[in-house]
């Protein structure tokens, strides 16, 4: 019989043996936020088109070509959120949460959805991993937010990965700075790709972003926006490198970086893989300073990056980052007959109630085959139940990894004796990896 459908593309699924990965590493990316102050934040995944209209820019390819937009049945048009800066201040706005003590720190996971054409690390439907700060102007501001993604790079052990940081200015210096790369830019308008020769007035700066090869060749010697700083961006950038400095972060000027999104100022960021081939961007961010006033809230300063998980896990793959073991079953309970079977279900679920992770027949199989089943889905001990151990009241744990057996009663101490002997196990296992790393 043929497959009704596939999954749509630009899309993936994630299998259940891959997802013990992806819970580690948003787990990790979550837990190392917290420890910078900030907290989990969850909005919807679709939103009102007018706030990323707004927000992103209506200059940038993301609302021009990539928007999964539509019509409800209400007459609205609404968009699936694209990214999640916009949704992060819509909510802090919405709830009043500016009102309360500053900085306010958010950290998400969301899926987000462009229509780009799919590729390694780049897909219709791909997930981020972001945070937001709101209300600090300061230098330090920016390099908390960097040394958090540094932090969590480290923390999963990624290697070969470069920061590269650039200051756009501000509202301030950037008309000057536009003004001459509309001038370097109109000496060769006509070699230009369309969608560039259409940025040339409303917003210069995405020429520097574009991926045409012809586009690319004719701004490596356009002006670059450090030249024309106003005296505050550039204090605050060389503050940004001080810091920097003190913390022993690395990084390069990269004079070329404008990110793609209308609303940055100021200083801008990038995380730069070598490993993974043209998408080497893992994770992007910057300053928006005047994104909250433009949305309707008091004028706010803030500062947020967002990176890709699938891109991330493509590094940690490439740079031969570990994982933890994937948790298996604790205890699988076989069982010959009905009324073994009955009891195997009772310790199962008495297992199950103190936390263990615990399994027993649910096919009517063989012993044969239960114990197949048993060493297939990793479990660390085994019992079989028949008319036997039923008659005697005790049973054989065996473990499955050295085959040791270990007598245990059928009554209240079943349980208590299955954990001493899981918590053996364990001890044996760590002392086996010390003397492993010792060696």
């Amino acid at each position: 019989m043929a497959l009704l459908t596939k999954a749509p593309r630009g899309t993936q699924d994630v299998l259940p043996s891959q997802s013990s990965r992806w819970q580690y590493v948003e787990a990790t990316l979550l837990n190392t936020a917290r420890l910078f102050g900030f907290k989990e934040i969850r909005f919807p995944t679709f939103e009102h088109t007018e706030l990323f209209i707004r927000s992103v820019g209506d200059t940038t390819d993301v609302v021009q070509k990539e928007m999964y937009t539509f019509t409800d049945k209400g007459d609205r048009s609404i968009t699936l959120r694209p990214e999640g800066t916009a949704s992060v201040v819509r909510t802090a706005l919405e709830h009043g949460l500016l009102n309360d003590a500053l900085p306010m720190k958010a950290s998400y996971v969301i899926p987000c959805f462009r229509y780009e054409k799919p590729q390694a690390g780049r897909l219709r439907e791909f997930h981020q991993f972001g945070v937001e700060m709101f209300g600090s102007q300061s230098p330090n501001a920016d390099a908390e937010v960097i040394g958090l993604v540094k932090n969590c790079f480290d923390t999963l052990g990624i290697t070969d990965i470069a920061l590269e940081i650039n200051s756009i200015g501000c509202p301030e210096c950037r008309p000057k700075y536009l003004k001459a790369l509309r001038e370097y830019f109109a000496a060769r308008q006509e070699e230009l790709c369309p969608t560039c020769q259409e940025r040339l007035e409303k917003n210069p700066m995405r020429i520097l972003d574009c991926k045409s090869p012809v586009c690319h060749d004719i701004a490596k010697d356009a002006p670059t926006g450090l030249e024309y700083l106003c005296q505050e961006c550039k204090e605050h950038f060389e503050g940004l490198k001080k810091r920097l400095e003190l913390m022993g972060i690395e990084y390069t000027v990269n004079p070329r970086i404008v990110r793609g999104l209308d609303y940055y100022t100021k200083t801008v960021f990038e995380f730069i893989s070598q490993n993974i081939g043209a998408q080497g961007t893992v994770c992007g961010g910057g300053r928006y300073d005047g994104l909250i006033g433009q949305m309707g809230g008091a004028p706010t300063p803030a500062i947020g990056f967002a990176m890709g998980l699938e891109r991330l896990l493509l590094v940690m793959d490439q740079c031969g980052a570990e994982f933890p073991p994937e948790q298996g079953c604790d205890v699988y309970i076989g069982s010959m007959g009905e009324a073994a079977s009955l009891k195997a279900v009772e310790l199962t679920a008495r297992l199950r109630e103190e936390g263990f992770s615990a399994e027993c027949d649910l096919m009517n199989r063989s012993v044969k085959a239960q114990m197949k089943y048993a060493d297939k889905i990793g479990a660390r001990y085994s019992v079989i139940l028949g008319e036997n151990e039923l008659s005697t009241g005790a049973c054989q744990l065996k473990n499955m990894k050295n085959r040791e057996i270990t007598e245990l009663k059928l009554d209240d101490s079943f349980v208590d004796a299955v954990y001493q002997q899981i918590m053996h196990s364990c001890y044996m296992d760590l002392e086996d990896s010390v003397e492993k790393m010792e060696l």
